[in-house]
């Protein structure tokens, strides 16, 4: 199996996610896919999702708008029970204001898969959904915190990445930003849900040892062990709230293995809380030992 097979499973699944709960919300919904050229795949496994869910599209407006330089090969589909497919020639950073407009996706619900690093012009267009958030394929070597302080400035308060390995060499990432914390938290579910195909892991593009991570529904606790400990010594002490947050948002974990992993390093003495006792609620205070 290939990393183009979980990026096409991720994507996948995450719209499966997105279009119920969207639809729910605002009764329309609007979904763009930009640089649908780089892989026409991808494009024609999300627009299979919508049509498979053509019961849920039924009494509501699902805009699904393929931005690329060349549409030719792009997938298409006739309009029908409230499936709408547009396709729209030209450079996608350049369209992407047309593609808002031409999906009327101002102020409703708005994905947008980018296979590429989002530009200015793009993130400025996209922001107008509401709410709004970006799944997006980066450039092998493409600096992540760049891209994610981009991302925040323009309006995307929650950014997560992932890297997708099958050597010691740079992969590349997937990025996922978004403006509510829900649904961060469940594309962090989609992320280690997806089936692991061999050759294929993550790593954490914030971990300095570069561990290889096997795609599973318990990932191994090692990366963010060590990110845990490295936030607590730079912030001296922090709550078992800020602690799942930051893994949440920092790290390719969820808030859940933060919970897991604090349980393990108050086990083996590496860490304190206060108070010493009673349930590890969001408000126990944890440092480490020592300290």
């Amino acid at each position: 199996m290939t990393v183009a097979a979980v990026k096409r499973e991720i994507l996948v699944r995450h719209l499966e996610t997105w279009a119920p709960g969207a639809l729910r919300r605002g009764r329309r919904a609007t979904y763009v896919h930009g640089h649908a050229e780089v892989d026409t795949g991808l494009a024609e496994a999300a627009l299979s999702v919508f049509a498979e869910q053509s019961d849920l599209v039924r009494g509501r407006e699902l805009t699904m708008i393929t931005l690329g330089s060349d549409v030719a090969g792009l997938p298409k589909a006739p309009s029908s029970a409230g499936l709408t497919v547009h396709a729209i020639a030209g450079a996608p950073e350049d369209m992407a204001g047309v593609a808002v407009k031409a999906g009327g996706a101002v102020n409703v619900p708005l994905l947008a898969f980018w296979h590429a690093t989002p530009g200015s012009a793009a993130l400025a267009a996209l922001t107008s959904g509401k709410p709004a958030e970006i799944l997006a394929v980066l450039p092998t070597g493409e600096p992540v915190p760049d891209v994610r302080s981009r991302l925040q400035a323009a309006g995307f308060p929650l950014v997560a990445a992932v890297e997708l390995a099958v050597s010691d060499d740079p992969g590349e990432i997937i990025v996922y930003a978004t403006q509510l914390g829900k649904h961060l938290e469940a594309f962090k579910e989609v992320l280690w849900a997806v089936d692991e195909y061999a050759g294929v892991r993550y790593r954490d593009p914030a971990d300095p040892e570069r561990h290889l991570i096997d795609i599973t529904l318990t990932p191994h606790p090692g990366p963010l062990r060590r990110e845990l400990l490295a936030h607590l010594e730079d912030a001296g002490a922090a709550t078992v709230t800020e602690l799942r947050t930051f893994a949440l948002t920092e790290t390719v974990y969820r808030a859940s293995d933060a919970t897991r992993v604090l349980h393990a390093l108050l086990d083996a003495g590496a860490v304190n809380r206060r108070p010493a006792e009673g349930r590890l609620g969001g408000d126990v205070v944890i440092s480490l030992a020592g300290e």
